[in-house]
């Protein structure tokens, strides 16, 4: 079936449709209805607007392409699987939520709350701007995602991502074996309680990062604005350039060329941490001259 160049307001417009395409269609007016493509399946949807409320709930199996949710489309995909968006704006609170299997491609999202408590999500090239952003969420593929945003990746599982660009406060806090590689992560206090977090060649800015870590891990990274870093952490970390301060980390090594100050003090736990500044081939020079 094709519905094309339709508008709809009322409840529950197209409840339950199925194997149907649905183009150039405007879900929005006066009778203010909810539910528009509730319990839909195998839809595709093209170049479409939605300005009502929670159009694609409990959904299973669909392609949503060239769609825009506007901001009075709140809660719009909730309880789906297997959706496919690609170029699609997202600009509606709480856009994503308790979902599997979901893919965005090239997709713009400015949404609070955004996509809590959902398994298997694979973004690639997409903005996000969102406050609080995948709480909860697991088996995540992110690829050049640039976000702007507060508290996000909290009690994540089992996550990557490559080519990021995150400016956001708190990030990765309790998570769970996530990795990040090739990216910029910007903000305080990143990655408090994590464990099994692993930074790759990343650039790392932001005051008083990755604390109260087990299993953490840096590798070719470079810190800007790293003071009091890696209080109370299990760490193993190989930083480019310089940290400002080091503060009681717990165990592992920790290898920078600069470190501006080392503190050892007032631990209410017994730290064992190696701390010391990367060797140069010149340093070595004077050794061998020394001996």
């Amino acid at each position: 079936m094709k519905i094309i160049g339709k508008t709809f307001d009322e409840e529950r417009a197209l409840y339950h449709q199925q194997d149907s395409t649905i183009q150039n269609c405007t879900f929005a007016g006066p009778a203010d209805g909810e539910s528009a493509l509730k319990e839909a399946r195998n839809i595709t949807v093209l170049d479409c607007e939605f300005a009502l409320r929670y159009p694609f709930w409990h959904v299973d199996t669909g392609t949503i392409k060239n769609c825009r949710m506007t901001e009075t489309c709140r809660a719009a995909l909730w309880y789906d699987r297997r959706l496919e968006l690609t170029h699609c704006d997202l600009k509606g609170i709480k856009a994503l939520r308790e979902c599997s299997d979901i893919f965005l491609r090239d997709c713009q999202i400015d949404s609070a709350e955004f996509g809590w408590q959902c398994n298997v999500i694979e973004m690639d090239r997409c903005t996000l701007n969102s406050e609080y952003a995948f709480l909860h969420s697991d088996n995540l593929e992110i690829d050049e995602l640039t976000m702007q945003g507060k508290y996000s990746f909290q009690y994540v599982q089992s996550a990557m991502l490559r080519h990021c660009r995150l400016h956001t406060k708190d990030a990765f806090w309790h998570s769970k074996n996530v990795t990040v590689v090739d990216s910029v992560v910007q903000g305080e206090y990143l990655g408090w309680y994590s464990e099994g977090l692993t930074l790759i060649n990343c650039h790392i800015i932001g005051t008083q990062p990755l604390c109260y870590c087990k299993n953490l891990k840096l590798v070719n990274c470079t810190m800007e604005q790293a003071d009091l870093a890696f209080e109370y952490s299990d760490v193993e970390a190989d930083v480019i350039g310089e940290i400002l301060s080091v503060k009681n980390p717990h165990s592992g090594h920790i290898v920078a060329d600069s470190i501006g100050e080392i503190i050892n003090e007032d631990s209410v736990i017994e730290t064992e941490c190696k701390v010391e500044l990367r060797k140069s081939s010149n340093d070595t020079k004077i050794e061998k001259e020394s001996a």
